[in-house]
This record gives structure tokens, C-alpha cells and sequence, in this order.
């Protein structure tokens, strides 16, 4: 189990030689969350929350297994990562190999299926954008099987607008932002709570006919919620 301080550069380094999905499906919203954005995330996780380090933690639509190699690489002590996508979970598993991190449980399967309990869980599922409520889904099945949870969703119009007054100063990498009353209102009636929400500012590359950039650059919204429930892992 890994205890030694991993520094940031290192981690990103890491995350760099995860190869992203090699046939991407636009219905999937299939973006390799960038190497940037994942380290954020994990080392807020592991060193500010202490959510990673000897904890189990699950990976929700993994793709090709950035969130879920990282989280071995700070040291979980046991890492499950499910994708419905039998494509993406085999570029994941040459992934975990290359980087010799291969103690991650790889599952391919709908949520739906997904049964346990988890300290932690991590996410960047699909937003909405090709399939209405998509998201939901995600973050419903986090709310049952994780005690803290990482989730990335949209960016209310209220905080890309608050942000965008900013952006001639130097906006810091991670920002904190009020959430949605959507999402405020989803997770309350689950019986869980919004621990903050961090505005994160990442990209995506022309991946897809219908992309006009070379590289779309937005704010992201990082939600961190506590579950109710019994914590199984104390």
C-alpha cells in the first residue's frame, strides 16, 4: 500500500502514458477525462480529504482507467472500475499492464448490476449532452454504493458566468463554487450531503464530425457528497 507523499508532477507523468479510448462512441459521451483534470481530482482525494490512501474505492464508467490506475498509484487498497464498454475496459487492462498497476479489478457491466460497498467513489460520467439525464443514473448508483464520492458534472450557468468575470486574473486550478439546487435537491433526498463543490477547469480534443475546435476548453463542477447509510469501512 502505498504511504509515501506522491508528488503531483509524478502522478501526472503517470496518468500521461494511460492511452485514452480507442474508438470513442459520441451516444456514450466517451471523453477520456484529461490527465489534468484527473490529478486534481485524485490528489484533492487523497491528501486534502484522505479518501484514496488505504481506502476501496470504485470507479464508475471508467473508460480507459485514469481515475482508477491513479487511485492504485496513491495507494488504495483495493480499486474496482466497471464501464459498460468491453473496448474501453480492455484498453484499461493494457493500461493497468503498461504501467505495471494491474491489481485493479476491471468489470464490464451496467450499473445496474453493480452490487458492494465502497469508501470512496470516483466518476466522471457523461453529462447529459447526448442522452438526457444520463448523469443521474451515475450518481443515483454512487449515492447507494460509496460512502464520499467524487463526481463531475456540468457547470451551473450561475458559476460559468461568475468565472468568466474572473478569467482576466489567474484563476486557480481548483475553485470553490456553490452547487446546483438540482443536484443540491438530488443527494438531500438520498439522505447525503454536499461536502463542497470545486469548479475545475479542463478540455477535450476534436475527437468527434461534430466538434468545430481543435480543443474545447470549459469549467467543470467537482462534487464531493457524503452518503448516509452505514460506512462499512469505518
Amino acid at each position: 500500500m502505498q504511504r509515501r507523499l506522491v508528488r503531483k508532477r509524478d502522478l501526472e507523468i503517470l496518468l500521461t502514458k494511460i492511452a485514452p479510448h480507442p474508438q470513442p462512441r459520441a451516444h456514450l459521451e466517451q471523453y477520456t477525462i484529461p490527465v489534468e483534470t484527473a490529478t486534481e481530482i485524485l490528489y484533492l482525494a487523497a491528501y486534502t480529504y484522505g479518501d484514496i490512501i488505504g481506502k476501496t474505492v470504485i470507479d464508475l464508467g471508467c473508460g480507459t482507467g485514469r481515475l482508477a490506475i491513479g487511485s492504485v498509484i496513491l495507494g488504495a487498497a483495493n480499486v474496482v472500475a466497471v464501464d459498460v464498454d468491453r473496448v474501453a475496459i480492455k484498453a484499461a487492462v493494457n493500461n493497468a499492464k503498461q504501467l505495471q498497476r494491474d491489481c485493479v479489478q476491471w468489470i464490464t457491466a451496467e450499473l445496474s448490476a453493480l452490487r458492494g460497498y465502497f469508501d470512496t467513489v470516483v466518476q466522471n460520467p457523461p453529462f447529459g449532452v447526448q442522452r438526457a439525464k444520463a448523469d443521474r443514473v451515475f450518481l443515483k448508483k454512487a449515492l447507494e454504493v460509496g460512502h464520499r464520492i467524487y463526481s463531475l458534472h456540468r457547470s451551473s450557468r450561475a458559476n460559468i458566468m461568475a468565472l468568466k468575470r474572473t478569467s482576466r486574473k489567474q484563476t486557480p486550478s481548483l475553485t470553490l463554487v456553490p452547487p446546483s439546487s438540482f443536484i443540491e435537491r438530488f443527494v438531500e433526498k438520498a439522505g447525503a450531503s454536499i461536502k463542497a463543490v470545486y469548479a475545475v477547469k479542463t478540455a477535450i480534443p476534436h475527437i468527434f464530425d461534430f466538434h468545430t475546435k481543435p480543443k474545447h476548453e470549459f469549467f467543470v463542477d467537482l462534487y464531493i457528497i457524503e452518503a448516509g447509510g452505514d460506512d462499512a469501512h469505518g
